[in-house]
């Protein structure tokens, strides 16, 4: 296909240069690769409704939405590619808040364009968009090399937060899990509500009491008590005393005293619920994601020290967890030398940030993008 006075060369690489066999199969493997991924959605869907497993259903119809959001964007990416690169500003614009020091001298025929990279990639614009705009004494507001690797990297942000998310909920479920020798074990003893009512427990000696306050005291500062929660953390971060105390503190609040709730079922459906609202990319991570490429300046260093916010807010969520329940004790050691029936604590929003629990997940939904988005960074950038 011959070219003429608008610059563009003939090219035998082109589409119609092309064996029809090789379309034929490329466009055969794309195919069936979606296909396959979709029969798989499909199927998990079916066996996820087939058991009534709602709440995972709804988080699967949230990663079919992020997919379709990403098909969205790259097929966007892809049709205004060439009127992105045609765009021209004047070069003294592209001097100015770069990811990476420039290097080299620029070309009237190509028109070097430093992209965000750890190691100092090159990215070369097709010399047809760029001497578009060279002839104007400008430079393209995006290279078509550019925009590409930006693609990439939307691609690999969302593919890795959706694999970081259901990792998530796989640990968390097998974590859930360890506890269920506890449920099995209550309900083997075969709870006697009226045995329970007539006996007398003494609240220092009850082992939950003594787990929580035996170091802190009932009446040291709360510096000390946050200390002990940040460090209980990494250890024994829900003992047997505690599921057991915790779980008849909601059954007495919330199941009018039903004492053969199975209430470790309830907590995997809890964090199945959980799972859905964190499984995808909210439009203030999307955010996020522009205010860092914004911020990614060459000697400010932003991927490294953003690197630390994730860790921090893990930590703090950790401990406030922790906090929570050292707080559950201190409430009923304060009130009590000793009660009738079993220990009961009263769950209450009141212990979280602001009174509000979902303050917590949203945390921690944003902890696993910010986790995903720097691994995705890595993997675009390696």
């Amino acid at each position: 296909m011959a070219g003429g006075g608008g610059g563009e060369e003939s090219s035998l690489d082109s589409i119609e240069y092309t064996p029809t066999w090789i379309i034929a199969l490329v466009c055969s493997v794309f195919v069936f690769i979606s296909l396959a991924v979709e029969r798989l959605l499909h199927t998990l869907g079916k066996y996820l409704k087939k058991n009534n497993q709602k709440p995972l259903f709804e988080a699967l119809q949230k990663i079919k939405e992020e997919l379709m959001l990403l098909g969205f964007i790259s097929l966007l990416l892809t049709v205004f590619q060439n009127t992105i690169s045609k765009i021209c500003i004047r070069k003294s614009w592209t001097n100015h808040i770069l990811p990476c020091k420039k290097e080299g001298v620029e070309s009237s025929a190509h028109y070097q364009v430093g992209f965000i990279s750890g190691i100092g990639r090159k990215l070369l614009a097709s010399s047809a968009n760029n001497d578009y705009c060279t002839k104007k004494g400008k430079a393209p507001l995006l290279s078509p090399e550019a925009l590409h690797h930006l693609h990439i990297f939307i691609f690999v942000l969302a593919v890795v937060h959706v694999a970081f998310c259901v990792l998530t909920i796989l640990f968390g479920g097998i974590k859930i899990r360890t506890w269920k020798h506890w449920e099995d074990s209550i309900a083997q003893d075969k709870y006697d509500t009226e045995k329970a009512l007539n006996k007398v427990t003494h609240v220092r000696q009850h082992a939950f009491i003594k787990d929580h306050l035996l170091i802190c005291g009932i009446n040291d500062s709360a510096i000390l008590g946050w200390l002990y929660s940040f460090f209980k953390q990494f250890y024994g971060s829900v003992t047997k005393s505690d599921y057991i105390t915790l779980r008849l503190g909601f059954i007495m609040t919330h199941c009018s005293g039903n004492t053969r709730f199975d209430f470790h079922k309830y907590m995997v459906r809890a964090l199945e619920a959980d799972f859905k609202k964190v499984v995808g990319i909210s439009w203030y991570l999307w955010v996020f994601v522009v205010i860092f490429l914004l911020l990614n300046v060459e000697g400010w260093h932003t991927y490294f020290w953003i690197a630390f916010v994730p860790l921090i807010l893990l930590v703090a969520v950790g401990a406030k967890l922790q906090h929570v329940i050292s707080q559950l004790a201190h409430e009923v050691a304060e009130k009590h030398v000793a009660v009738p029936g079993d220990l009961v604590v009263q769950p209450s929003d009141k212990h979280f940030w602001f009174s509000r629990p979902r303050i917590v997940l949203l945390l921690i939904h944003f902890i696993l993008f910010q986790n995903a988005f720097e691994i995705a960074f890595f993997f675009w950038i390696w």
